[in-house]
């Protein structure tokens, strides 16, 4: 079973995606390159939030093609953002309550999914009240409750300080290598892909890098 990913896309004036690629849906695979690179935007149709010409195939289902499209809330992909993008008006408890009132029966339970984030201690803190680690943490819990089939991961170590992103990378080894779901994590630090994944695709400006 695979993911497969082509696109031939022109995203701005200056920046096109020319794409195709395909990995084994197991285990955590990085996309790996500099800022600009087209990472952030393969994520972004993987979860069915842009969408660009070309065919997305999840195991043995076409997600896109020239006429097919799965809308976002049936291709059950969690999406981890940059800065977690927990919803400012709710608790943490309350994040993860909307997340699980949309979810169908899965494997991730509340008690597991907050014990392995480790935030017991945050639930009923708003996002403001939260440091950036910790507002991740909650993020991830928050995905996980999603019961997704593919877990997608923008930078989430991204804008912390040095301290924070060490705990929190700790904590993702722990995590990543114990889930039975596939996830593609967006990173443009070697370490972290290192750590963290089981292979790595590199891209610079938006094609695949040699």
């Amino acid at each position: 079973m695979t993911i497969a990913v082509r696109l031939q896309a022109r995203i701005s004036a200056d920046f096109s995606l020319d794409i195709d690629m395909a990995w084994p849906a197991e285990g955590v695979t990085a996309l790996l390159g500099p800022s600009g690179s087209g990472k952030t935007s393969v994520l972004r149709a993987l979860a069915g939030l842009d969408r660009h010409p070309g065919t997305i195939r999840f195991r043995d289902t076409i997600w896109q093609d020239g006429e097919t499209f799965v809308p976002p809330h049936r291709r059950r992909a969690g999406y981890v953002f940059q800065g977690a993008g927990l919803l400012p008006h709710l608790t943490v408890r309350q994040n993860l309550a909307f997340a699980m009132a949309r979810a169908p029966d899965g494997p991730f339970a509340l008690g597991d999914a907050i014990e392995r984030t480790g935030i017991a201690a945050l639930l009923d803190r708003s996002p403001d009240r939260l440091s950036g680690g910790e507002a991740q943490r909650a993020g991830i819990a928050r995905a996980l409750l999603s019961q997704p089939q593919l877990l997608l991961m923008d930078e989430p170590l991204s804008g912390l300080d040095r301290d924070a992103r060490a705990r929190l990378l700790g904590a993702l080894e722990d995590l990543l290598g114990d889930i039975a779901i596939p996830v593609v994590y967006v990173t443009h630090d070697l370490e972290e892909a290192e750590r963290l994944a089981v292979q790595s695709i590199r891209l610079h400006g938006g094609r695949i890098a040699p």
